[in-house]
């Protein structure tokens, strides 16, 4: 059994979505002395979870199946979904619409099938145009539907709001007594401290040169950990592309409460923002790299851009043009990539750092990391304390044995575009989306 920490200083590198959830659960458990930084004034326009919404989903009960694998992802979103139903600080943030899994190719669509037969939940088929329709009013879905199959699961699943629960988070955490220290100066870390020997971290030195000492160093920067600590090949900056469609006030009351739509091979949207009248829209595909040599290894290195490249804005019209044809032509006023971190198995890595001491790591989010969030901060202080369950722990450790050998062009189950990886270095041409023209 490991030690647990006692209610010492703590340092959370990284006040993104896993870095606000670490803080406020630590402030909850009664730690007092709290320093969160981050390198973007808050909340920080490159972190994934200062977004419209993202799709959230119950989970069957995890100790109905022997598989760890499914033992793990059935507790962590039993854990949060949880906290989006009764926790009076998420609970507002969750919407309960109903979520349609789709796909148009054979291979994509057999992704849809093992979905619906892991489902306890009953779920509606959906074949045709005619079904599609059906499940949203009338002159929503007005597309022609060409060649989508799917299922409508219309309880126990819908979305959250994003960026106003990730706001809340900060607010609270704030209000219990946790310092966030922002800005690229004094909030951006340079690089961690280490003892004489090496073998313990210390903290943290930002850009203006201070040194942020804590007893505990938790590592929760997103996309960009990979450039702090050597994760010796655990991670694979991915990023996603994303673009806002305006809604008059009039059509964005027709496009409230809706379901989910999620094709796997063509990109989703959730109806329209409860603060602007805009729907995000998403294109599906196995993830842009940007692919660089470092120190002799090629390495994807996260970058901020509010563009995204022209052929993810032609993929959103074609997912338009599928499902909403009356909007294919509309501008959009926004777009901009969108950053996370894969690990091989796409399971996440919270672990105490094997080889230093009093460093703990929380990054790996491979695309679940913002639904999941309430449960990542409960488990990240469960390291912490040494209480993490056993079947938990094992699917969390740090695990570089299964990257020696890694393929970063890895699709890793995801669809959509060409099938493959893409690397943002080979892109020549961005969109103009929310420019001046």
């Amino acid at each position: 059994m490991e030690q647990a920490a006692d209610k010492s200083s703590i340092l959370v590198i990284g006040a993104g979505t896993w870095g606000c959830s670490i803080a406020l659960q630590l402030a909850r458990r009664g730690y007092t002395e709290i320093t969160v930084l981050d390198g973007c004034s808050f909340p920080s326009p490159i972190a994934a979870g200062n977004d419209l919404n993202k799709i959230a989903e119950e989970a069957n009960d995890p100790s109905d199946t022997d598989s760890d694998e499914d033992y793990f992802w059935n507790r962590v979103h039993q854990i949060a979904m949880d906290a989006w139903k009764n926790d009076p600080l998420y609970k507002p943030f969750y919407q309960e619409t109903g979520f349609i899994m789709a796909a148009v190719g054979n291979d994509a669509y057999k992704h849809c099938l093992q979905y619906a037969e892991g489902e306890k939940a009953k779920l509606k088929p959906l074949n045709n145009a005619v079904d599609f329709r059906s499940t949203m009013p009338e002159e929503v879905l007005t597309g022609s539907f060409p060649g989508w199959r799917g299922f409508l699961k219309d309880t126990g699943a819908g979305w959250v709001f994003a960026s106003g629960s990730l706001r809340a988070m900060q607010a609270e955490a704030v209000r219990l007594g946790v310092e966030f220290v922002t800005g690229r100066s004094e909030g951006k870390v340079a690089g961690l401290l280490y003892s004489s020997s090496n073998d313990t971290v210390l903290g943290a030195r930002t850009a203006d040169s201070t040194e942020h000492r804590a007893a505990w160093t938790i590592l929760a920067a997103g996309a960009n950990s990979d450039l702090l600590l050597d994760f010796k090949k655990q991670l694979r900056p991915t990023a996603w592309t994303l673009a806002h469609l305006p809604l008059s006030p009039e059509e964005a009351k027709k496009y409230r409460n809706l379901p989910v739509l999620y094709g796997v091979d063509r990109g989703f949207f959730i109806e329209p923002d409860t603060e602007k009248p805009e729907i995000k829209i998403c294109d599906e595909h196995p993830g842009y790299c940007n692919f660089i040599e470092v120190n002799g290894e090629l390495r994807s290195v996260p970058f901020a851009r509010e563009q995204i490249p022209t052929q993810a804005e032609t993929r959103m019209r074609q997912l338009l043009s599928e499902t909403m044809p009356q909007f294919k032509h509309r501008e959009f006023n926004f777009a901009r990539i969108c950053w996370d971190a894969d690990t091989v198995d796409r399971r996440f890595l919270i672990d105490r750092h094997p080889d230093l001491r009093n460093m703990i790591v929380a990054a790996g989010g491979s695309g679940h990391g913002f639904m999941t969030s309430p449960a990542v901060g409960v488990m990240v202080v469960d390291t912490l304390e040494g209480t993490v369950g056993k079947r938990l722990r094992k699917m969390l450790k740090w695990r570089p044995e299964i990257s020696v050998n890694r393929d970063w062009w890895d699709t890793q189950g995801r669809y959509g575009a060409d099938g493959r990886v893409m690397d943002l270095q080979k892109v020549t041409e961005w969109s103009s989306i929310g420019k001046v023209k």
